[in-house]
């Protein structure tokens, strides 16, 4: 795989296939841990983490994984991997820890994670399998931050915990709130796709064609274009 091969697969994760605005995955995390930035950032590396790992150890082993059973197996590799990072997360970063909670250990369950692993790692060789997940983490990092910053801001009047002298003043509770991440989580989603789409009306299709997935799936069925 040439180099411009290679930097496609590390890219495309940030925007183009952003897990969490275009393939709307891990939303649970992304709701539950963006009312501030450090709580964000440290999900978002504690993820990459996981992800990175897990796709070199499961490439490694894609030939030796038995098909009938790859999913248990791919379930039990990530988990090894998250037990890692959340006693590591436990022993050096104590405020970081309690501030994820359950959320931390449930990213053996992400959706992101296992989604790589089956559709990219299990397919692809190391170097290439690394590079997604490199990619995959550092997408779903920003997209935390992201969401974080603009909730914390406007909902508690900081940054990172810092306070911001004129926002403490103007605060706005909502959202940093369940309804106020749906809701900047929507407008963030919005705008990724305005940006991503281009301009100018688009036929829409039933089908497999414009799927960021669509190379990695096995039905090639197609479904006839409608306008």
């Amino acid at each position: 795989m040439n180099k411009n091969g290679n930097l496609s697969v590390l890219t495309k994760g940030i925007l183009k296939e952003n897990p969490v605005f275009i393939l709307i995955l891990g939303t649970c995390p992304t709701l539950a841990t963006t009312n501030n930035v450090i709580g964000a950032f440290g999900m978002g590396i504690a993820a990459l983490a996981v992800l990175v790992c897990s796709n070199i150890l499961i490439s490694l082993l894609r030939k030796i994984i038995p098909d009938n059973v790859r999913i248990p197996c791919y379930i039990v590799i990530i988990a090894g991997f998250v037990t890692i990072v959340e006693m590591v997360v436990k022993a050096f970063f104590p405020a970081l820890y309690e501030m994820l909670g359950v959320y931390l250990a449930l990213i053996t369950v992400n959706c992101i994670i296992l989604g790589r692993a089956e559709m990219f790692a299990s397919k692809n060789n190391v170097v290439r399998s690394a590079l997604d997940g490199l990619g995959m983490g550092i997408g779903f990092t920003l997209a935390l931050c992201a969401m974080a910053t603009i909730r914390e801001v406007l909902g508690a009047g900081s940054f990172a915990g810092i306070a911001i002298p004129f926002m403490t003043d103007y605060k706005i509770e909502f959202f940093i709130k369940a309804p106020g991440g749906m809701l900047v989580y929507g407008l963030l989603i919005a705008l990724v796709y305005k940006i991503t789409s281009g301009k100018g009306p688009k036929k829409r299709e039933f089908s497999c064609n414009g799927c960021p997935s669509a190379q990695y799936c096995s039905n090639g069925s197609c479904a006839k274009e409608v306008e």
